[in-house]
């Protein structure tokens, strides 16, 4: 820290309890100033010789035959007319940063200046402020600090302003030329190699982080920090990133943690300011420079102290446009009155749109730019929807255990991404099995509403097995799931047959008696890796396949043994007409798809 020494001669400057101080001299008192509640006993010449005021108050006073001034809101209080009156008697006095705007202030205020003597306290004052506090980052935040007690003298003074320059110029520094110690730092390592003095060059220097200087702002009052940040940003020279992350850094500072001392009478004002203050310093930069995880509990904080509608509504455009990004706890926000259900089902289904609006803005653009590759257009935004489609699948698992949360609330969160962000729909089928659980009074249109979000031929053996034996389940839903797991069993066992001609046709006269027995159930395309994992299930279950359907429960039993019967009947014309030989690839069909029953009970499990 930086100081300065005035004066020197010794302290004389004594005090008869709280609220007397006197000169220790041979000299009698023959003026007495009151401070707030303290009286100065002093003498009227050095005083005089230095202070434009106390002349005028002298006057005034003579001119009243009294020997009393009273000095009515004095800058600075008792302890800064100390560092005035021992200046003017040349005592010794030492200016710091924690003093230096009081004393400023009351030099200000006696009119301390050049026009009453060379080298007054202000011009004094001024040249250490200049010289040393607004070269130093430590002393101009601790300087910034103190203004804020002192207003409005400090403002009129400029050195708020002053020091909000300096404070965002210093920011803007190349990390590699910094030569200053700071907070940050001293925490990173056991020995602060970044010192105030030049280091010497022998000395290895840690590297300097971008965001050295985010933690030690976090101290400043919400009021003075906005003036800095808006500063910091003024000069365009700062990543989004790191005025993100400075704005995290803040909110994790002074923001509390729990929702009751959130919203508490006695901090809720200041909290709705805080909130609202950290928005309107967001990035602008469409939020890339924060994370979705910080905006989205920054939502819930603004929810909470009932922050101002363009607030909430800048946050919202905010996370709609990185989404992706946000995990299935980020989404689980707290509903308030009047809303029933336990989370806010319509503030999520608001984002999604967002998103997805954003999402076809974007894609729109791209395009237009790119119609000459077809492949590109086909790939914009595939990754972020898919890491979507999870991220619904997921809170749809999480909703689903509230009772108040009604079908068409469901419906419509599902339906919110396109078919495409779900190649797989295990997730989905999860979230539906517990929502069915959770939710026994459905009516039976309510059940197959919910059931029919999900497609069975995007499940994957597991999930199918699952749903094959779950009871939740409509009839007609399980006897998809049986069939196209069948079909998909018996198409993995023709694949490895002998002759890939004779595999292929089978497979399609195979899909031609599908129409016939099994209506728009054999809409199924197959996949070869699909075919490849369950290549390798039937061969263990050969054997089992008959103590595997006893797994089954009576009425998926019953079912997969109708479309057994009839896939092996049309399974061995099928095989006369097309090899004439009981050796054709066809004649194993129907111990495949047995085989293919087991393996399908005996990996059993729960998914819910």
């Amino acid at each position: 820290m930086k100081f300065m020494k005035l004066g020197s001669k010794p302290d004389a400057l004594q005090a008869d309890g709280k609220s007397v101080r006197y000169i220790s001299s041979e000299l009698a008192t023959d003026i007495i100033i009151t401070v707030g509640e303290v009286k100065f006993h002093l003498h009227k010449f050095p005083l005089l010789s230095k202070s434009n005021r106390l002349q005028k108050l002298l006057t005034k006073a003579n001119e009243e035959c009294s020997d009393e001034i009273q000095l009515d809101d004095f800058p600075g209080g008792s302890k800064a007319f100390e560092i005035c009156v021992k200046f003017c008697y040349g005592m010794t006095v030492t200016l710091n940063a924690y003093n230096v705007v009081a004393a400023r202030c009351a030099a200000e205020y006696l009119e301390m200046t050049e026009d009453i003597e060379k080298g007054n306290l202000v011009f004094k004052i001024e040249v250490f402020l200049t010289s040393s506090i607004f070269r130093s980052w430590k002393d101009s935040i601790i300087v910034l600090q103190t203004t804020k007690s002192l207003l409005p003298w400090s403002e009129d003074l400029k050195i708020v302003g002053r020091c909000i320059d300096s404070i965002a110029s210093k920011t803007s520094v190349d990390p590699a030329n910094i030569t200053w110690s700071y907070t940050y730092n001293r925490k990173l390592s056991e020995l602060d190699k970044i010192v105030e003095d030049k280091t010497a060059p022998h000395e290895k220097i840690e590297p300097v982080p971008k965001d050295w200087w985010v933690e030690d702002i976090c101290e400043l009052d919400i009021d003075l920090y906005k003036r800095v940040m808006i500063t910091i940003k003024s000069k365009g020279r700062m990543d989004g990133v790191v005025i993100g992350e400075a704005l995290k850094m803040y909110a994790v500072r002074w923001l509390p943690d729990s929702v009751d001392a959130l919203v508490s009478d006695a901090h809720a004002r200041r909290n709705k300011s805080l909130v609202e203050t950290i928005v309107c310093l967001l990035p602008c930069d469409n939020g890339m420079g924060c994370s979705c995880s910080f905006l989205l509990k920054l939502l819930k904080v603004a929810i909470l102290v009932e922050a101002d509608e363009s607030s909430r509504g800048h946050l919202m455009r905010n996370i709609g446009l990185k989404l992706h990004e946000a995990s299935v706890r980020d989404l689980l926000i707290p509903a308030r009155l009047p809303l029933t259900t336990k989370f806010d089902i319509d503030l999520v289904q608001d984002l999604l749109n967002l998103y997805m609006t954003n999402l076809r803005g974007s894609r729109d653009i791209e395009i237009e730019e790119k119609k000459k590759d077809k492949a590109n257009e086909s790939m914009l935004g595939q990754r972020s929807l898919l890491n979507v489609g999870k991220l619904v699948d997921g809170y749809l698992g999480e909703v689903a255990h509230d009772p108040n949360l009604g079908p068409t609330s469901f419906v419509d969160i599902s339906q919110s991404i396109p078919d495409f962000a779900r190649p797989n729909h295990d997730g989905l089928y999860r979230a539906i099995d517990i929502y069915l659980k959770e939710h026994p009074g459905l009516t039976k249109a309510e059940r197959k509403k919910i059931c029919s979000l999900m497609d069975v031929k995007k499940l994957t053996v597991d999930a199918s097995m699952h749903a094959a034996q779950n009871e939740r389940l409509p009839l007609r839903v399980v006897v998809q799931v049986l069939y196209f797991e069948q079909i998909r069993a018996a198409s993995n066992g023709r694949t490895r047959g002998n002759s890939p001609r004779d595999s292929s046709s089978t497979l399609v006269n195979g899909d031609e008696e599908c129409v016939k027995t099994g209506g728009e159930m054999c809409q199924l395309k197959m996949r070869d890796e699909e075919f490849q994992k369950n290549g390798k299930l039937n061969k263990k279950s050969s054997k089992n396949s008959r103590s595997g359907m006893q797994l089954l429960p009576s009425r998926s039993r019953r079912i997969f043994d109708k479309l057994w019967i009839v896939g092996k009947g049309q399974g061995e014309n099928r095989s006369s007409e097309t090899s004439g030989s009981s050796n054709s690839p066809t004649s194993v069909v129907p111990g495949d798809t047995k085989s293919s029953g087991s393996s399908l009970r005996h990996r059993r499990h729960s998914i819910s």
